[in-house]
């Protein structure tokens, strides 16, 4: 080579040092150059393409470029989670591990800070405890309720009974939103009805102790948790729920800090939104789904009917994961780990070999959590008060991002109505 021809390629390299540094297939370098995001020439032989390097660099400690937004999508920037192939992370750590060794408490507390919470509480912090009067206002609230409520309906008159009693809740700086949040999830979680009475079942603040995930057992099952896998797969599914990036409620609650709401208005925001069937009211769908298959052989009529009748089957197909959800396969998992041979389990398996059969697409995780709590034996629309509790963490996380920016959110709309005159 000559050695004008060496001076004209300096700063440059080939397609496979530069996948190699992306961590990504060369076909993926074709589609960033498509896109602008890389410059590409090719080598004097005529044979090879070659990526500046310096472009590759920058790019790869920026992080993978995502997609330019779709229709009915908002971009805002966030440090919070990142979406994956099939999984998300949470501040760069797989979700999915996170689900198999942390407590629900220790994720919350790396979504609001980006720092490990220590197992045993440090002198002086703030522990995940509610107020007393909060609690004792949101179960009075209550009283006028008709029975068999589901589970979120109560969280939204809880959360306002919470907002109400809180004198503190405008304080809007880090530290003070981190403990109104432990203080929030722990009443939105003690002011709900005792579904049992073992430690950590009582109402009004009796019973208080323990983590999260117990004391949302006690209000949603009839029964201690007897079978330990069963208790970690339902924190599991409270750490996998607890964030998904820009989910709706998530938009909701961001444009709600966005203006310096509260956290309390922030959280009922969320949950004003959550409740869709296409949101987290899936659960209940995959949950009822789950309930008319009184044995393995039902499975066949009761997907056949729903599609005869021109209805989704709840529980399968995401906006995200087209190859499937891996928090959905990871609870799965730790279900049939806790309870192999369970009756409800193998109704929800049948149901899953049915959807195969049919090619219907992949599970979710909303089925998962509607399997786990057919196994586990939780009160009706228990799926959604998991969800509700698991993702005001995430909520309050995207919250502390906005009251830590100048501006509200303001999205435009593009006008197709008639010319103004």
């Amino acid at each position: 080579m000559r050695m004008a021809d060496e001076e004209q390629l300096s700063g440059w390299i080939d397609a496979k040092a530069a996948a190699e540094r992306l961590g990504v297939k060369p076909a993926t370098l074709y589609a960033y150059v498509s896109r602008g995001v890389l410059r590409r020439r090719q080598a004097p032989d005529g044979r090879r393409s070659l990526f500046e390097a310096a472009q590759v660099e920058e790019l790869a400690r920026r992080g993978r470029p995502r997609r330019p937004p779709g229709p009915g999508e908002l971009a805002i920037e966030s440090a919070i989670t990142a979406l994956g192939a099939d999984r998300h992370y949470y501040r760069g750590r797989d979700a999915l591990e996170m689900a198999g060794s942390r407590t629900f408490e220790e994720v919350a507390a790396w979504l609001w800070q980006g720092r490990d919470e220590p197992r045993e509480p440090e002198e002086g912090a703030e522990p995940w405890r509610a107020r007393a009067e909060g609690v004792a206002a949101a179960v009075a609230a209550q009283s006028g309720l008709p029975p068999g409520l589901l589970p979120l309906d109560r969280l939204h008159l809880i959360a306002a009974a919470l907002a109400a009693t809180d004198p503190l809740r405008h304080h809007l700086d880090p530290e003070g939103v981190v403990a109104t949040g432990r203080a929030l999830i722990a009443g939105l979680v003690e002011a709900l009805p005792a579904a049992n009475r073992a430690p950590g079942g009582g109402r009004g603040g009796e019973g208080s102790g323990g983590r999260i995930a117990e004391r949302l057992w006690n209000r949603l099952c009839p029964h201690p948790p007897g079978d330990a896998g069963l208790l970690r797969a339902f924190e599991a599914a409270m750490i996998l729920l607890a964030d998904h990036e820009l989910a709706a409620s998530t938009v909701a609650a961001r444009v709600a800090a966005s203006v310096r709401a509260d956290p309390y208005a922030v959280v009922a925001s969320g949950l004003g939104v959550l409740s869709g069937p296409l949101h987290g009211g899936a659960s209940y769908g995959a949950e009822r789904l789950i309930a008319e298959v009184a044995d393995p052989e039902a499975a066949s009529r009761v997907v056949g009917e729903r599609l005869r009748g021109g209805e989704p089957v709840p529980g399968f197909g995401h906006a995200v994961y087209k190859s499937g959800d891996g928090r959905a396969a990871l609870l799965m998992d730790l279900v049939r780990a806790a309870a192999p041979g369970h009756d409800r389990l193998a109704a929800a398996e049948a149901v899953l070999a049915e959807a195969a059969r049919r090619r219907l697409p992949e599970p979710n995780v909303d089925f998962s959590l509607a399997a786990l709590g057919a196994v586990a034996g939780l009160v009706p629309g228990a799926g959604e008060a998991v969800f509700a509790v698991a993702r005001t963490a995430g909520w309050l996380a995207h919250a502390l991002e906005e009251y830590g920016r100048r501006g509200p959110l303001r999205p435009r709309a593009v006008y197709v109505g008639p010319e103004p005159s």
